[in-house]
């Protein structure tokens, strides 16, 4: 319980104190016209309230995500915890912030064309490659997980509720809505709402587990990685399965730590903000937000069951996290939890695929200069999802271990931009630098372990990852050197 008021308090403070530190670094001008006041179109440059762009921002980068990968990562024990606070305040929320920066200071424009504007034609090709990658299996991952919850519900059995295509072709022709229509039909009016109750969902869920959670281990318990003899019941003994939480976690909990799916999302907001003032607490707000939903619920999986990790490992085993939220809110929150969990698990994840593929359309405009009528709209999006319906096909598991993947490999990639950027202004670069060197060492050490890559040792990926990883830090720092000589002559 401390170690979860510390994490809590710190998400807070960072806001307060370091977030402004961050944005003096980024330029913002608040006398600068926005693109939403140059580009007015209707459609997707559109007036859009502060807080109303808050909530949109928050539910398109929350989702499922803060809830199912945290609940994932409360196997490895209160070490998540930590995970999620770091990697938020050093890596996510700074990733989140000069994503929506980059955005509204290149037009509102998607991220293949700032990188092509800040490297090169070749750099922006391997963004909009791993761009439109990440965005399709987010796409297809937001309509198979809700499906197979809908067509699994009692109440449905016996109907054609109770068949998943049936849910597929639905949440499918919601998103093709949802890809085409102007963003102030659906969106700004669907968005604040659904907003709203994740917060007030995550806060019932907090206070409830505080006053009645069966399980809340000792503070003593996080340094059981290092000296097991702290534990003196197996059933408190976290990480069953003993996976190597170097590089895993990171790859586990990327929502509500770090994740590259969020600077996806980024032009949305940016073609809708009216003033640059308003980027910090759209998007560094929103992440820390998240942080909190997902800290919520990485206690829930530790503290929630009398029988520990091995009773969470089995209910994960039998149905996922989806059946953890589930048995979680209508534990402590009763019936209402009960809707609350189906709402979670049924409709955020909705509210994540719809703008991804409202993300992909735009990519694929910007990249290729295509305007923006409905003759072309339609051209794009039906393709899209129909390649999407076909994707749903596959095994669930291995489009989740590519989107795992794929979300740290561009979450990286965007932290080595804003790198750039602040490189460029000749400020403190190093606020987005060091979590990309991190970001950098983590993923090649997955890439080097997991089975969709080269299927290592451990014991070779993880010195491999640390030594890419200072190499980028030495160039970093030889770069520096560089410039500041040239400067000074």
């Amino acid at each position: 319980m401390l170690i979860f008021f510390i994490c809590i308090a710190l998400l807070v403070l960072a806001y307060k104190f370091y977030s402004p530190f961050v944005e003096r670094q980024a330029g913002i001008d608040p006398k600068a016209q926005t693109p939403q006041a140059r580009f007015e179109d209707g459609v997707d440059y559109v007036k859009v309230h502060p807080v109303k762009a808050y909530l949109i921002q928050f539910l398109n980068v929350a989702g499922v995500g803060p809830i199912f990968g945290p609940i994932l990562g409360a196997l490895y024990g209160p070490i998540a915890l930590v995970w999620i606070v770091l990697g938020n305040i050093i890596g996510g929320a700074v990733h989140d912030y000069f994503s929506g920066v980059l955005s509204i200071k290149e037009d509102g424009k998607s991220l293949p064309e700032i990188a092509g504007h800040y490297f090169n034609i070749y750099f922006k090709g391997v963004m909009l490659v791993f761009t439109a990658m990440l965005l399709f299996f987010v796409g297809v991952v937001f309509i198979m997980s809700p499906a197979g919850l809908l067509s699994n519900l009692e109440y449905f059995e016996g109907t054609i509720f109770a068949n998943n295509t049936f849910w597929v072709l639905a949440i499918l022709g919601y998103y093709f809505l949802a890809t085409m229509l102007p963003i102030d039909k659906i969106i700004t009016k669907l968005y604040p709402i659904f907003g709203l109750l994740m917060i007030v969902m995550t806060v019932s869920i907090a206070i409830a587990l505080l006053i009645s959670a069966p399980q809340l281990p000792e503070v003593g318990d996080i340094f059981a990685y290092f000296d097991h003899s702290h534990y003196n019941n197996d059933l408190l003994e976290p990480n069953p399965d003993g996976l190597p939480v170097w590089p895993l976690l990171f790859v586990t909990i990327t929502c509500g730590a770090i994740s590259g799916f969020h600077s996806t999302q980024a032009p949305i907001m940016a073609r809708c903000l009216t003033n640059e003032k308003y980027v910090r607490p759209v998007y560094y707000g929103a992440m820390m937000s998240e942080g909190i939903v997902a800290c919520v619920w990485a206690l829930a999986g530790i503290a929630a069951f009398p029988g520990g990790y091995i009773e969470l490992k089995s209910i994960l085993d039998i149905g996922g996290p989806g059946l953890v939220v589930n048995q979680v809110a209508t534990t402590y929150l009763g019936a209402a939890g009960g809707i609350m969990a189906i709402i979670a698990v049924a409709i955020f994840p909705i509210t994540s695929g719809d703008t991804a593929f409202r993300s992909l359309r735009l990519t694929i405009t910007d990249a290729f200069k295509i305007p923006q009528s409905m003759r072309n709209r339609l051209l794009l999006a039906i393709p899209i999802l129909v390649i999407a319906y076909f994707m749903t096909k596959i095994d669930f598991s291995l489009i989740w271990r590519y989107f795992a993947f794929s979300n740290m490999l561009l979450s990286t990639s965007v932290l080595w931009l804003a790198t750039k950027y602040l490189f460029d202004r000749g400020t403190f670069h190093w606020i987005v630098s060091l979590p990309a060197i991190v970001g950098t060492s983590i993923t090649v050490s997955y890439i080097m372990t997991a089975g969709i890559g080269l299927g290592l040792p451990q014991s070779m990926s993880q010195p491999a990852g640390l030594a890419v990883g200072v190499i980028c830090l030495i160039g970093l720092i030889l770069a520096h050197q560089k410039r500041k000589v040239a400067t000074e002559s």
